[in-house]
């Protein structure tokens, strides 16, 4: 079974549903994979990955370069086309780029996908790129400050938590949080204070600062700043991240409130929402 296919799951018979779990072998991180690891992580016979695949570029869904496949371009414009990503990410980016002017670490935008974090933005300076993290790329929940927040506010924390125990708690790092225990004190301590602080639980030598940016109701995005660890400390970096968090807010109600009167009568447009569970 492949990495992005569920342990027990029934391969989906449908075209599409096979056409999915090609595009999802890329969710671990990998930029690039030739047809065998395509073909493993997915789940899909190499053959039908094969036909799929040649489809799939066609589209413009994957680019093939010599015998590796990456995510095409086509992707990216559609995900920017995605109604409440787009208002959040249009809010949040010049904001954020303040924050890095400011701070000149790293300054991420993420949302809950699942057990994972979802990176919707981020802004960065070319001594602070970061590997471990891009636009569209995800980290498990636990390991990360914004994953860990979100967990803490989420009305279905729980059942993602348990999730992640039953799976068996990741480790990027050596410090990253393996115990159960010690990631519900965690969770705790950031729902009490209304942020959270990681230390090389996803890259030796670096911290990450993490707040909420509350969407509507109880719907929640996390900003967040990762540096050196002697760059990120609470006293350093909380004020700047909360007014930027709550400039964001701000900016997401305005042009909601700005779209609801502008939508034709009878149809009120979306709010933006955090992406869903996808466990």
């Amino acid at each position: 079974m492949g990495a992005n296919a569920e342990e027990g799951a029934p391969q989906p018979k449908s075209v599409l549903g096979k056409a999915q779990l090609l595009l999802a072998a890329f969710e671990s991180g990998a930029d690039r994979l030739r047809l065998s690891e395509l073909s493993r992580r997915s789940g899909v016979p190499k053959a039908s990955a094969y036909r799929l695949a040649q489809e799939l570029v066609q589209w413009g869904l994957l680019d093939r370069h010599g015998d590796t496949y990456e995510l095409g371009v086509r992707l990216f414009h559609l995900g920017h086309r995605v109604p409440a990503s787009a208002v959040l990410r249009s809010v949040a980016r010049p904001l954020m780029t303040d924050l890095y002017t400011r701070t000149r670490t790293a300054v991420h935008l993420a949302v809950l996908d699942g057990t994972r974090v979802l990176f919707l933005e981020k802004i960065a300076g070319e001594a602070n790129v970061l590997t471990h993290s891009y636009v569209g790329g995800h980290l498990p929940a636990s390991c990360t400050a914004t994953g860990q927040l979100l967990l803490a506010l989420a009305p279905d924390g729980p059942a993602r938590v348990a999730a992640l125990v039953r799976a068996g708690l990741p480790a990027l790092t050596p410090r990253s949080v393996t115990d159960p225990e010690v990631l519900a004190r965690r969770l705790s301590v950031a729902s009490r204070q209304g942020y959270a602080l990681e230390v090389e639980g996803v890259r030796a030598g670096y911290a990450s600062l993490a707040v909420p940016v509350a969407l509507g109701g109880e719907e929640h995005a996390a900003l967040s700043v990762t540096a050196p660890v002697a760059q990120v400390s609470v006293g350093r970096c909380l004020a700047a991240l909360q007014a930027t968090a709550e400039s964001i807010e701000r900016g997401v109600a305005r042009r909601t409130a700005y779209e609801e009167v502008r939508a034709p009568r009878g149809r009120k447009a979306p709010a933006p929402r955090a992406t869903p569970a996808a466990d």
